[in-house]
């Protein structure tokens, strides 16, 4: 065996390795929440009935919803000022641009605890009652560098010239913009848009510094479900969660390649 063909082997046991430390636990999960036994960890047979169960609980349908609406608004939130943010960057000149990139971008290094508390001071100083609001800004404010990041990206690789003809023909540069750039940037937005909503449909940390009463939102329904102990109902919404953010992922990651491709 030659060293090549060694070292090739070698990396592709440690990246099955690598893969399956990700994966195999989210199977074990799924496959544990159909398990018709009380007690998650003995297999007793295949069953439905704890999906049965979420789909009858008044309270995790609510928070559901409440998700669903704080991914929404956040995300349509979040794309217009992250396209927006994007835009101006990269078509700015002014000397503070790096500056300002930098502080935008900030928010997807920090810790995602410090943002969480750091909301709450805000709210509380600005005396601002805890609630679906105050989530859906908390939200937007850490998907607004995600659209930025996508959008950007793909302005970075569109030909300039593109709309500087535009504007020879006549076309003011909100015309040439939403004529000619912003078609172009349409599978990149709707990309960045679906990544939005999916982080907004997961996130719990910010959620649990920003959210009220009545504000529940699902990872935070299924954290005081763990609270009273491991059942088989949180094996079942956590991977329903994990399906529909593995969907979710996928769905963003295709329309960004389409917008490369493009």
């Amino acid at each position: 065996m030659t060293p090549m063909r060694a070292a090739s082997r070698w990396l592709v046991a440690v990246s099955g390795a690598v893969l399956g430390l990700l994966y195999l636990p989210i199977v074990i999960l799924i496959v544990f929440s159909f398990n018709a036994a009380r007690l998650s960890a003995v297999w007793q047979g295949f069953s439905w009935q704890w999906y049965h169960r979420l789909a009858q609980d008044p309270a995790l349908i609510t928070s559901l919803e409440n998700s669903l609406l704080v991914a929404a608004v956040s995300t349509i939130t979040a794309l217009a000022l992250g396209v927006a943010a994007a835009v101006g960057l990269e078509r700015g000149t002014s000397r503070w641009r790096e500056m300002a990139e930098g502080a935008l971008l900030a928010p997807l290094v920090m810790p995602e605890i410090m943002m969480g508390v750091g909301l709450l001071l805000l709210f509380v100083m600005i005396k601002m009652p805890l609630g679906l609001p105050t989530v859906v800004i908390g939200h937007a404010t850490f998907n607004v560098p995600v659209v930025m990041v996508i959008v950007q990206a793909r302005l970075r690789k569109l030909d300039p010239r593109l709309e500087e003809a535009a504007r020879d023909l006549g076309a003011t540069p909100w015309q040439a913009f939403r004529r000619v750039t912003l078609p172009l940037l349409q599978p990149a937005i709707a990309g960045a848009g679906v990544m939005a909503f999916t982080v907004s449909l997961d996130d719990f940390l910010v959620s649990f510094f920003t959210a009220g009463p009545g504000a529940t939102t699902l990872p935070l329904k299924a954290y005081s479900m763990i609270k009273t102990g491991i059942s088989p109902e949180i094996n079942a919404l956590s991977a329903l969660l994990v399906l529909v953010s593995m969907t979710l992922v996928c769905g963003s990651l295709l329309l960004q390649r389409k917008a490369v491709d493009g």
